[in-house]
């Protein structure tokens, strides 16, 4: 079976939570606790990407 591919959004919440000494896989409030950095990686990824490469990014997410 193969791994899967992390996205860039994923990989920056997931880096978020781990500097903070989170468990990244740990469930919170029904979902792996690193999605709930998703909201900051976007402030991030917004501020720093073009947006349609931010919109691109986030499509890339939802498939």
């Amino acid at each position: 079976m193969a791994k899967r591919i992390q996205t860039p959004r994923e990989r920056a919440a997931r880096a978020l939570c781990s500097s903070r000494g989170l468990p990244e896989n740990t469930r919170f409030e029904g979902r792996p606790m690193w999605q709930s950095f998703l909201d900051e990686v976007d402030v991030v990824l917004n501020a720093a990407l073009p947006p349609e490469a931010f919109a691109a990014m986030k499509a890339e997410d939802n498939h």
